[in-house]
């Protein structure tokens, strides 16, 4: 299978500039995979959707601030790097804007104070040694929201609530688990209030979830790693679930890739690990029944996963009709419900 046929083409106009007006307030296109039927809701009507005894689960990793402006020492110009991963005290793995002038060797200085020097490559990535430790309060005072490139604007004071899930907990994604951006603590009390039961992963959101697929079959394309944790009451909940036959419903493309990593001879495994998993047509699911998503980006790792979901055709189908509809795609964009 190749990568071009997961092109698709969207007008720019289509693509969600700002989150909507109202957290929640986002239409809803439901896609019945056994029947190709499609049914445009929106998403306050999801408990209304959802069979009795579903158990959803949600991805609470909650989004660092980790896009800093440094100034380089050599040239006074302004850089931008995103931090990915935190190495060790004061080291971070990073992407830099005109990644080609940042090399080993130069130097930068950032707010408060802070210095920072490059001090290897890995790959397309930059390892930053900084002089001190730059911790997580730092880059609250100091960072900005990782808003995706397709988002064509600066980050706001806005954006710090709304490209945050309402219950996210632990730090460490660099970019939104954006289908939980629609949930408000209104719509999950509506839901428990329909006995649906709900369950949490962390899966910190890396760039393995957003690069973009460069090889031309899709068998060539590795992911990166991103690490997620599983909670003995969660690893109960999904168990219990599958034995009883009662549907599980991932929402997000993260919580899928937790719940199929994570699944070993008939149990969750519980704790910290760590997954590169690329799921694409041709997966078997083992976990995920139901899947509530955003719309993805043409020819990415998101939309191949989807694809596997709910078939090729029928997701390239649904796609030009949320084309047709005028649906507002990816991070603040709206969303579709898959069964």
């Amino acid at each position: 299978m190749e990568t071009k046929d997961f092109f698709f083409r969207l007008p720019e106009e289509l693509v969600a500039q700002f989150p909507p007006e109202t957290r929640g307030g986002s239409r809803l296109l439901c896609l019945d995979r056994a029947t190709g039927t499609r049914e445009h809701r929106s998403v306050a009507d999801l408990p209304s959707l959802l069979e009795d005894g579903t158990l959803m689960v949600f991805n609470d990793s909650r989004v660092r601030k980790a896009r800093i402006y440094g100034e380089a020492l050599d040239s006074g110009g302004k850089v931008e790097f995103l931090l990915l991963d935190r190495l060790g005290e004061g080291r971070w793995r990073a992407m830099a804007k005109r990644a080609k002038r940042q090399r080993p060797g130069r130097r930068y200085s950032f707010p408060e104070g802070v210095q920072a020097g490059i001090e290897g490559e890995d790959g397309e990535f930059r390892l930053l040694r900084f002089d001190r430790d730059i911790g997580d309060d730092w880059l609250e005072r100091n960072g900005h929201m990782p808003l995706p490139p397709y988002i064509r604007r600066e980050d706001g004071a806005a954006d710090d609530e709304r490209y945050q899930t309402v219950y996210a907990r632990a730090t460490g994604s660099c970019a939104a688990p954006t289908a939980g951006l629609h949930f408000t603590e209104e719509l999950l009390s509506a839901l428990r209030g329909r006995g649906i039961e709900t369950a949490w992963v962390t899966l910190h959101v890396g760039l393995g979830t957003f690069l973009p697929v460069r090889a031309e079959r899709l068998e060539d394309h590795a992911m990166h790693e991103e690490a997620y944790t599983i909670g003995e009451e969660t690893a109960l909940a999904v168990e219990k679930a599958k034995s009883e036959g009662r549907p599980v419903l991932a929402v997000g493309t993260t919580s899928v890739r937790t719940l199929e990593s994570a699944w070993k001879n008939g149990a969750l495994e519980r704790g910290t690990g760590s997954t590169s998993i690329f799921i694409y047509p041709g997966y078997r699911f083992k976990v995920v029944d139901r899947l509530f998503t955003n719309f993805h980006t043409p020819e990415s790792t998101l939309l191949m996963l989807v694809s596997a979901f709910a078939g090729t055709e029928l997701i390239r189908e649904t796609y030009e009709e949320a084309v047709r509809e005028r649906y507002r795609f990816f991070s603040y964009g709206d969303a579709m419900f898959i069964r």
